[in-house]
């Protein structure tokens, strides 16, 4: 007998419709949708937004508006505004969140593994001490404990005091 794990949250993931241009820059450039995107902080440089499919809850992307696939050409001062709200998120999701550690990291380029290739995205990860289980690596599965709405609101709340 085979066992079944649904994960029917996914299904907008797989079949909903597909956005022919980039679902960054259609992000950047709708800030009055900010709540339907999921944006938690926005500025002349880049966005910050929760990842609708992620790894852990509180899994958040700082883009910057540019459009582009190339770190290697992104202006100097927005690389260093990104990395500047990489340490607040960090702090963000340690102190206010109560991770007890957070992955951070770009994927760039279809071979280095990004889902969204054509536009930079840097990903902060929190993560919390036993926080793995054998579930990812034997059934390719994540199990997401609590309501993904509710931790949009509590780190959104977060913004003002940490970024």
């Amino acid at each position: 007998m085979e066992d079944i794990l649904y994960a029917p949250w996914r299904d907008e993931y797989v079949a909903g419709k597909k956005m022919d241009d980039c679902v960054f820059c259609h992000i950047s450039q709708h800030s009055d949708e900010d709540e339907d995107l999921l944006v938690l902080y926005r500025d002349e440089f880049c966005f910050m937004v929760m990842n609708r499919y992620p790894y852990t809850p509180g899994h958040f992307m700082i883009i910057p508006h540019q459009h582009t696939d190339k770190l290697e050409e992104l202006p100097e001062e927005t690389w260093l505004h990104i990395s500047a709200l990489a340490q607040k998120g960090v702090r963000l999701l340690k102190e206010g969140f109560g991770a007890h550690g957070v992955n951070i990291g770009m994927n760039l380029g279809d071979a280095g593994g990004a889902g969204i290739a054509q536009h930079i995205h840097l990903h902060l990860v929190p993560r919390w001490q036993s926080d793995t289980n054998f579930i990812t690596s034997i059934a390719q599965t994540r199990v997401y404990s609590t309501d993904f709405v509710k931790i949009y609101q509590k780190i959104k709340s977060l913004i003002p005091k940490y970024i």
